[in-house]
C-alpha cells in the first residue's frame, strides 16, 4: 500500500444509514421528551460531558432500566476515585439481557476448530440452559458475592456460564485455556472462587492441547474451591476422573423448563473481575459494577456500534480479553453475536473473511494487526467472498494506521464504516470509538464516546487540541472500576490511574484530539521515542515500518544512555523467514525518515526470530526496554502472562553482549 495522509476523508454515511441510526433516534427522543435539540454529534457530545448527571439519567430513562427501588441521586459527587452512580438503585445485568427476548430468534452463532459447523442458538435455548445452570449453581451454594471462575474458550457454554453466575449476583471471572497454569493460578487464587467451570482442552491451528492435568493443578491451588463443572470439549468422551468434586456439563444443564430468576443487586455491586496483563507482576484484579457495565454497554453498543436486532456482531477474541465481555454485551441490544474459537489465520488469513460471508456478519471486529497483515498479503476479500451484509469493520488492540483504513475500502468494500476504537480492560469498554452519522478519516478514531470527558493534557496538565498529550478523563464515568480486589484503602487503584493528576484519570496513552473531534492514538505514553526533546508515539514508527512488505512485525524502544544520548534499536520480525538485508534496512530507515522525521531513525535495525507479546497479542515494549536497561528478566515480566516468554531471552542476551 502506498502511504496515505492521516486525516484523508475516506467515507461519508449515506442518508439511509444516517436516518436509520440508533443515535439519531436518541437525538430525536431528546428533542421530543426533553426539549433538547442538537445540530450534530459534536454538540451532543459537549452537552453529554458538561451535564453528565443529566446525560446518564437520560440513558437510564431511554433504555427503561428496571429497578425495584428508586435511585436517590445520579452521581454522589464528582470526586475521583470514589464517585458513586445511581445510589439506591438495584438492577441485574442479565435481567436486561433477557428482558425482551424473542424465543425463536437467533441469539448466538458459534463455531470453532473443533465444532466446525456454524451452529445457531435461539434465545429460548440460551434462556433454558442459563436457567438450568443457575439451578445447579444454587444447589452448590452460590449466592450474591461468591466468585465463579471459568477456564474456558470462546464457546457457547461460556455465555451460559456468565449469565447463570451474574443472574445470582455472583461475580464472574474467566481465563482462556491457552493461559499457562501459573498465570491462571495467579489470577484465580487472588479472588478465592467457590466454583470453577472448565474444559478438557482446545484445538488451535490444527493442534490439540489437552489441559486436564493443568486443571488438576489449578484445582489443587484453589483452597476455596468447592465444586468444578467440566465440559468435554476436546474429547467428547472425557470423564475428568482426575478432578475432584466434578460435575459434567451435560448433567448440570439437563433442564426441565426451569424459570430463570434474577437477584437484584446494588448498581455498584460487582459484575465481573477482569485482570491486567500481569506483565510486570501479579495481574491486577479489576472489578466492574453490574450497573456501570449495563448503562455503558447499552450506550456504546446501541449508539456507537449501532447494533439493531437484525445485526450479527462478531469480534475475534478469547475469554481472557475484555473484548469478550464487550461482545457478550451485544446481546443487550437484541442483536445476534458470533463466537469463534481457534486460530484466526488457520489455515490462512482468508478464514475469517469466509466466516464473515457464511455467517452473514454485519459487524466484523478484529485487531489492527490482523488488518495490517491482510494488507501486506495483498489480497482482496471483497472479490473472493460475498460480504454484502457487512456494514462495519471495527478494530482495536493497537492503532490502525491510515493505510489499514484505505485497504479496507479498496479491498473489502467501498460502502463501509471503519471504526477504530480504544478503551481497555480498565473500563471494559471503548471510550473513543465510531458513530454511524460521522465520516471516516484515515488513521483517525471518529469520536469520543458520549458521557466520557476525554481530554489531552500537555506536560503541565492543561488541556489542548491538535497536539499530542496524555489521555485523561476529567469527569466520573460509570465504567471506571469500583475497586481492585483485596486493595484495602484503594491505594493500588489510585496509583494505577490517579498518581500523575490527583482526581483525574490518566489512562496511559498518548492522544491527539483534532478540531473536528476525531482522535489519534499514538501508543503508550511511557513507551514514546524521545530524540532531541521531540517525542513521537511508537505507533507512528510501526506505521512507517509497515510500508516495508518484507517485514511482518516490529518493536522499537528508546534506551537512555549515561552521556545524555539514547540508543534506539528497532527489532524486526521478517516475513516468511526472509533475511534482513542492507537494502531492507535502507528502506526501513527511509520510511521512518520521510514519514516520521530524520531524528527518529533508529540507531540499529536488528532481525529477531520472535517478538514478545502478551496472551492478548500486545507487544511488550516496556519490559523489553527495562531488560535493555539492565533489569533482571524475572523482575520485569511475568512469564505466565506472555504467549511466547522464551522470546525475552534474546533481549537479555542482547543487553549482556551489546550494552
Amino acid at each position: 500500500m502506498k502511504p496515505i495522509e492521516e486525516g484523508t476523508l475516506l467515507w461519508t454515511p449515506n442518508q439511509d444509514r444516517f436516518n436509520h441510526s440508533n443515535i439519531l433516534t436518541y437525538m430525536n427522543w431528546l428533542e421530543d421528551k426533553k426539549g433538547l435539540s442538537f445540530k450534530d454529534y459534536s454538540s451532543l457530545w459537549e452537552w453529554s460531558v458538561k451535564n453528565i448527571e443529566h446525560f446518564w439519567e437520560t440513558i437510564w430513562e431511554y433504555f427503561d432500566i428496571q429497578s425495584p427501588t428508586p435511585y436517590q441521586n445520579v452521581l454522589s459527587s464528582h470526586t475521583m476515585p470514589g464517585a458513586k452512580w445511581f445510589d439506591g438503585a438495584q438492577i441485574n445485568y442479565v435481567e436486561h439481557v433477557f428482558r425482551n427476548y424473542k424465543k425463536d430468534k437467533t441469539a448466538i452463532i458459534h463455531t470453532s476448530e473443533i465444532r466446525t459447523a456454524n451452529q445457531e442458538v435461539t434465545w429460548e435455548k440460551l434462556y433454558l440452559d442459563t436457567a438450568a445452570l443457575q439451578k445447579t449453581l444454587k444447589s452448590l451454594g452460590v449466592t450474591k458475592g461468591d466468585r465463579v471462575v471459568a477456564y474456558i474458550p470462546n464457546i457457547y457454554e461460556s455465555i451460559v456460564a456468565l449469565f447463570a453466575t451474574a443472574s445470582l449476583g455472583a461475580i464472574w471471572s474467566s481465563a482462556s485455556p491457552d493461559f499457562g497454569m501459573q498465570s491462571v493460578i495467579d489470577r484465580f487464587k487472588q479472588i478465592e472462587p467457590k466454583v470453577m467451570i472448565t474444559v478438557d482442552g482446545y484445538r488451535y491451528g490444527g493442534k490439540e492441547f489437552n489441559r486436564t492435568e493443568v486443571v488438576k493443578e489449578i484445582q489443587s491451588e484453589l483452597a476455596s474451591l468447592e465444586a468444578t463443572i467440566a465440559i468435554p470439549y476436546l474429547n467428547p468422551d472425557e470423564q475428568f476422573h482426575n478432578l475432584k468434586s466434578v460435575r459434567l456439563w451435560e448433567d448440570v444443564v439437563n433442564h426441565t423448563n426451569e424459570e430463570l430468576t434474577f437477584v437484584p443487586v446494588d448498581f455498584i455491586d460487582p459484575l465481573w473481575i477482569l485482570f491486567s496483563s500481569g506483565t510486570t507482576g501479579k495481574p491486577k484484579p479489576i472489578v466492574h459494577s453490574q450497573g456501570g457495565m449495563l448503562v455503558e454497554h447499552l450506550k456504546a453498543l446501541t449508539f456507537h456500534t449501532d447494533l439493531h436486532e437484525d445485526d450479527r456482531f462478531f469480534w475475534f477474541t478469547t475469554t481472557g480479553w475484555m473484548m469478550w465481555n464487550y461482545l457478550v454485551g451485544g446481546l443487550l441490544t437484541g442483536s445476534s453475536i458470533i463466537l469463534y474459537d481457534g486460530n484466526p489465520v488457520f489455515p490462512d488469513k482468508r478464514m475469517l473473511w469466509k466466516f464473515a460471508q457464511d455467517t452473514k456478519m454485519t459487524v466484523f471486529g478484529t485487531s489492527a494487526s490482523y488488518i495490517t497483515s491482510c494488507m501486506k498479503d495483498d489480497f482482496s476479500p471483497g472479490e473472493e467472498f460475498d460480504l454484502s451484509h457487512l456494514q462495519t469493520i471495527s478494530s482495536t488492540g493497537s492503532p490502525l494506521p491510515p493505510e489499514g483504513f484505505s485497504w479496507c475500502y479498496d479491498h473489502v468494500k467501498e460502502d463501509l464504516s471503519i471504526a477504530s476504537i480504544s478503551g481497555g480492560t480498565d473500563v471494559c469498554t471503548a471510550f473513543i470509538l465510531g458513530v454511524p452519522i460521522l465520516p471516516v478519516y484515515a488513521g483517525e478514531l471518529q469520536c469520543r464516546g458520549l458521557g466520557v470527558k476525554i481530554e489531552s493534557f500537555d506536560e503541565d496538565g492543561h488541556a489542548h487540541m491538535n497536539e499530542v498529550g496524555e489521555l485523561v478523563i476529567t469527569e466520573p464515568f460509570p465504567a471506571m472500576p469500583i475497586f481492585f480486589w483485596n486493595d484495602e484503602g484503594g491505594s493500588r487503584m489510585r496509583d494505577s490511574y490517579f498518581d500523575m493528576y490527583p482526581g483525574i484519570w490518566r489512562h496511559g496513552d498518548y492522544i491527539k484530539i483534532t478540531d473536528r473531534g476525531t482522535c489519534v492514538i499514538y501508543g503508550r505514553s511511557d513507551a514514546t521515542i524521545n530524540r532531541g526533546g521531540i517525542r513521537i508515539g511508537t505507533s507512528e514508527i510501526y506505521r512507517a515500518v509497515d510500508q516495508v512488505k518484507e517485514i511482518a512485525d516490529s518493536l522499537i524502544v528508546d534506551i537512555p544512555l549515561e552521556n545524555g544520548d539514547s540508543f534506539v534499536p528497532l527489532f524486526v520480525l521478517m516475513k516468511d523467514d526472509q533475511e534482513l538485508t542492507d537494502d531492507i534496512i535502507v528502506a526501513v530507515k527511509q520510511q521512518i525518515r520521510t514519514q516520521c522525521s530524520p531524528r527518529h531513525v533508529p540507531t540499529e535495525v536488528i532481525q529477531v526470530s520472535d517478538l514478545p507479546k502478551t496472551l492478548n497479542g500486545k507487544k511488550l515494549e516496556i519490559p523489553v526496554k527495562k531488560i535493555l536497561m539492565g533489569q533482571p528478566l524475572e523482575k520485569v515480566a511475568n512469564k505466565g502472562s506472555l504467549s511466547n516468554p522464551e522470546s525475552l531471552v534474546y533481549f537479555q542476551k542482547f543487553y549482556k553482549e551489546k550494552l
